[in-house]
């Protein structure tokens, strides 16, 4: 069963309290989103370091409820 875009969002957003998210429905099957995360928690980090980070937030639903999700992360303008 496929994740709504708001439990994508609400998951991510536990994780990280300051984040904007803006989750987009990438095919309109419900099955493919990306996710663009702007969060002072990235600032200093990888960009590997902070999709592991969203991915670690997700709990491990990656492959199963959630099928397909492009990251774009970043850290808020200085």
């Amino acid at each position: 069963m496929a994740m709504a875009p708001h439990d994508i969002e609400t998951l991510i957003k536990q994780a990280f309290p300051d984040a904007i998210v803006v989750i987009e429905d990438l095919a309109g099957d419900g099955d493919h989103y990306r996710a663009t995360i702007t969060s002072e928690v990235f600032r200093g980090q990888s960009r590997i370091q902070q999709h592991k980070l969203v991915y670690e937030a997700l709990g491990g639903r990656m492959g199963g409820e959630l099928h397909a999700l492009a990251l774009r992360t970043c850290a808020p303008a200085a």
